[in-house]
């Protein structure tokens, strides 16, 4: 396999059994020559495949003219023109070979053939020939299929033609002739079409008088043809700038008339290539709109919304009044092109439309609110409104109320990330608009009642404790805990419904506890809190709990620790404000009460999960700094600490972290901006002072598009990718320089496949014999594809390629040997390879996603692979930027900017990658300075689906480590 990505491609041709053991040349000899055509139909299959691997087997020509080509099975015959087109039809010195004068008089017969799709095919094989010795031979035939009675037939005679002229201009000098002549008599559209696809490349003048004698009646024309129009317009605009005014208005009344999904597409992008005028571009996006909507390709949607943001992005807000239009493409089933939609119509937003967009997102919600019992799609779908509702009301204060009491309306029905997403809206908006914060607490007081997600009350609860800041806000908040934690204490009351009344209660109460005999014979003591209930609550009993008591007899301690700390912040600010001794100590009272009443059913057996550590020293702390008796009119230091602690260090940590995400917002606007920003000082260009009108040529995207797919990057990527340093950093020594043979192989990786492209040295003074390499490999990797045996004469050199399919981003070795006979009637003799190991990193790129998406993905992943840090570097973020090198990962952990990189001692960040086979990786560092030895230590928790990916990353990782401690010497 060439290493250019120029090389001419091929008919692909699916291999249905790709794991199949591939055959030698001699075996597809003899299944040639003995099976049946139905055998030989098979065999030719896996002879295209093989060929089509890289093994060229020019040994089978002959066979496949003695016995496939005289067969009338017109299955087979398909394959042979297959065949015809990738077989190797030059001799080693770049000539023809003799065999191919056989083929020659086949094709010529089959241009001459009776049945009119045989006759087709031939001819569209012909437009993939290249060499001109057989091409001259079938020109006569070509002419006389032109004016066959079947349109089948004239519509390749006449692509072969132009494709004729294009490899050598003398076998058809009269081409154009030719093109202008067919065009002039044809009525078939499709014939039509392709004789002006080669009427346009041949000669434009011809082309451009063709267009004009039918630009009056191009309405009225097969879509085909119109196509091709447009096609042919937006080249010779580009080349051509003085028609482009004339041209544009062409296009626009062709979109207008047209009722064509493809040439509205096709005349849409050509438009919004010629030109910038803001009344155009909207025009042209409207068309799209429509187009997206209409089509039922979810594919088809996603192209064309991406080209609508591409002409967004081109006219800043001059497609605002499309926003609801965009909106319309919300009715697709898909989520991705949903997300698209949604994504686009956010840019789209402003003051003078928001209302409108909100109404129509909060109709979409309910809708999908509603079908979520149906839909197990809607949950994604009301989780991706959430978000896109979310950033809509950040946006526009005068919409954030009235969405967050709409959020709120439907926070019960919500799963516990949608339900955590809303709370994570809320507190965006009560940071960043003060003004509103009243309002939005008693909403969201008014439904806390109803939120059945433990990690959204949490989230909630921290905004009570942070944002209730007067005495009302204290008063309501701590009343609604109050009603949410229920009877207290928590044990007595439980234990009372359990009896069935309160005089059981009390009988069980009274009851002395005694030893109580266990199954293994032993004695245990019994008290009220260890007595299981005698009675079972239902689900619907269950449910019906106030949220809070409800979290806690599940075993949700964490909530309860959060519930602490909340109602030591809401105590000290309402202490600091308010003076009323007897309201603050039953305050306090009430504090301690609720606390200790948790604690005490923690350690009962009425909840689910017992109390863990972490939360009981919490909820002890929260205690002991009730009870303790501060003053809050005297400054004392632990007065200060306390202060410090829980009401200013959190609030001012989200401060910071709400002030970073505004400026990267406004850094990302500012940029969109200035790209479609008019300079001042723009140079003014008089078109008829300058030869070409350089400034205001447009610039051809779409063939920049196929351009860059073409050589699968940018054109300076391209040429570093194939310059001379490149190549050698690729090359990989196999066997060593004293061995009879030396091997070495410069390694290609694509995104599926790796190429190996061998080259062997004979290092004797003898011929080598069935010399063949033989190759294994370990992972998700497999040979397609085994080069057959040759000889190698005395320091001969030989190349081979091996190509090995990848299927995913694990770890991967390629290890062989190479055989030849021994001299003399001796045995074989072997040279062991070295292992050639894959590099992960070149499937692995730097991705972004969202927290929530990462938290979701995190507990979702089962694989983790913790790797212990220990590292010389100077700082954290040193050592940060030397994993996300080495490891090709993206940093999704903003970094604060006030923090000098050298006074830092913690640093701990979420780091994200996705492979080439859409394999997510997840990483999680956390590290910081020793003051004694002044390394970096911590550890780097690494998570994926699979458990390859996350065992590659580590020992990625742990190379990282190797490089950098490893010691230098300065001299010996």
């Amino acid at each position: 396999m060439s290493l250019s990505v120029r090389e001419t491609a091929y008919t692909l041709v699916y291999d249905p059994n790709p794991n199949f053991a591939r055959n030698t040349a001699s075996e597809f000899q003899k299944a040639l020559e003995k099976g049946s055509d139905e055998q030989k139909v098979e065999t030719m299959k896996r002879v295209l495949v093989t060929m089509l691997d890289g093994n060229p087997m020019p040994e089978l020509l002959m066979h496949v003219i003695r016995f496939v080509m005289p067969s009338k099975n017109k299955q087979l015959k398909k394959l042979l023109y297959f065949y015809w087109e990738i077989v190797p039809k030059l001799d080693d010195e770049g000539k023809l070979r003799q065999e191919m004068i056989l083929v020659c008089n086949a094709i010529q017969h089959d241009l001459q053939h009776s049945n009119e799709y045989i006759r087709g095919s031939t001819l569209r094989f012909l437009t993939k020939l290249k060499e001109a010795d057989l091409l001259e031979q079938m020109v006569p035939a070509v002419r006389t299929c032109l004016e066959y009675r079947h349109a089948y037939v004239r519509k390749y005679a006449i692509l072969a033609v132009g494709s004729i002229y294009k490899v050598s201009e003398h076998l058809i000098p009269d081409a154009r002739d030719v093109i202008d002549t067919f065009l002039a008599a044809e009525t078939d559209p499709i014939c039509k079409r392709n004789a002006f696809l080669g009427l346009s490349e041949l000669d434009r003048e011809a082309a451009l008088s063709y267009l004009q004698e039918h630009i009056t009646a191009i309405e009225t024309l097969d879509p085909l043809l119109q196509d091709a129009f447009v096609d042919f317009i937006r080249k010779d605009a580009v080349r051509t700038p003085t028609l482009k005014p004339q041209y544009i208005d062409l296009l626009q009344d062709l979109l207008a008339s047209t009722n064509s999904n493809e040439v509205v597409f096709e005349a849409a992008l050509a438009v919004s290539v010629l030109t910038n005028d803001p009344l155009i571009l909207a025009e042209v996006a409207s068309k799209l709109i429509d187009l997206a909507v209409k089509e039922s390709d979810n594919n088809v949607k996603l192209i064309v919304l991406q080209r609508i943001q591409d002409i967004h992005k081109r006219a800043m807000g001059d497609l605002e009044r499309l926003t609801l239009d965009i909106l319309r493409v919300l009715s697709a089933q898909d989520l991705d092109v949903r997300a698209k939609a949604l994504e686009i119509s956010l840019e789209l937003v402003s003051s003078r439309n928001v209302d409108d967009v909100v109404k129509l997102l909060k109709k979409e919600l309910q809708k999908a609110v509603a079908d979520s019992q149906n839909d197990e799609k809607a949950s994604d779908y009301r989780q991706l409104l959430i978000n896109n509702i979310h950033k809509v009301a950040i946006s526009f204060v005068e919409v954030s109320a009235e969405v967050v009491s709409l959020l709120l309306e439907f926070i019960g029905d919500l799963s516990s990330t949608a339900a955590s997403g809303v709370i994570s809206f809320i507190k965006d908006v009560i940071e960043r608009y003060p003004k509103l914060r009243k309002e939005v607490l008693q909403h969201l007081i008014g439904a806390l009642p109803y939120v059945n997600s433990g990690k959204a009350y949490r989230g909630a609860l921290w905004i009570l404790g942070e944002y209730a800041l007067d005495k009302d806000d204290v008063q309501n908040s701590w009343k609604h805990i109050r009603q949410s934690i229920g009877e207290v204490p928590i044990v007595q009351t439980e234990l009372r419904s359990t009896t069935g009344g309160q005089d059981e209660a009390r009988e069980l109460q009274d009851v002395p506890t005694g030893p109580v005999v266990l199954p293994d014979g032993t004695y245990a003591t019994e008290s009220a809190f260890t007595a299981t209930s005698t009675k079972a609550f239902t689900k619907e009993e269950k449910d019906s709990r106030p949220p809070l008591r409800r979290f806690i007899l599940n075993g949700d301690f964490y909530t309860a620790s959060v519930l602490a700390s909340t109602l030591v912040k809401l105590v000290l600010r309402f202490e600091k404000g308010n003076h009323d001794e007897a309201i603050i100590n039953a305050m306090k009272a009430e504090g301690m009460l609720i606390l200790v009443s948790i604690l005490r059913a923690g350690q009962s057996s009425l909840v689910q999960k017992k109390i863990d550590e972490d939360s009981a020293e919490r909820v002890l702390t929260a205690i002991s700094i009730i009870m303790g008796n501060f003053d809050a009119n005297q400054e004392t230091q632990e007065r200060e600490l306390l202060e410090l602690a829980f009401l200013k260090a959190t609030r001012s940590s989200f401060e910071e972290q709400a002030a970073i995400a505004k400026r990267v917002k406004a850094k990302k606007f500012a940029s969109l901006a200035v790209k479609s920003a008019e300079p001042i000082d723009k140079a003014i260009v008089f078109r008829q002072f300058s030869q070409q009108d350089v400034h205001n040529t447009p610039v051809d995207q779409v063939d920049e598009d196929l351009e860059m797919a073409i050589t699968g990057g940018t054109s300076a990527a391209y040429q570093e990718a194939v310059s001379l340093e490149s190549k050698l950093k690729k090359i990989v020594p196999l066997t060593g320089f004293s061995d009879p043979v030396y091997a070495e192989a410069y390694i290609t990786t694509h995104q599926f496949d790796i190429v190996l492209d061998v080259l062997l040295v004979n290092q004797t003074k003898e011929t080598l014999k069935n010399l063949h390499c033989q190759f294994a490999t370990l992972g998700d990797l497999k040979i397609i594809d085994n080069p057959p045996s040759t000889n190698v004469v005395a320091h001969g050199f030989h190349k081979i390629s091996i190509t090995v399919k990848v299927s995913s981003a694990d770890t991967g070795v390629i290890f062989g040997n190479i055989i030849y006979d021994g001299g003399h009637g001796q045995d074989a003799r072997y040279v062991i390879m070295n292992d050639v190991h894959v590099d992960i990193m070149d499937y692995i790129k730097p991705a972004f996603t969202d927290e929530a998406n990462f938290r979701k993905m995190w507990n979702a992943f089962e694989w983790e692979n913790k790797i212990t840090v220990r590292s010389k570097l100077p700082t954290l973020h040193a050592y940060l930027k030397e994993l996300m090198k080495g490891t090709k990962m993206g940093n999704l952990t903003r970094d604060a900017p006030s923090k000098d990189e050298e006074e830092c001692r913690f640093l701990s960040c979420n780091l994200y990658s996705r492979s080439s086979f859409g394999e997510d990786a997840l990483a999680n560092l956390c590290i910081e300075k020793d003051l004694e030895t002044g390394e970096v230590v911590g550890h780097v928790r690494i998570r994926s689906k699979g458990q390859g990916l996350a065992l590659s990353l580590g020992d990625r990782v742990a190379l990282i480590a190797r490089q950098i401690n490893k010691v230098k010497l300065d001299r010996v």
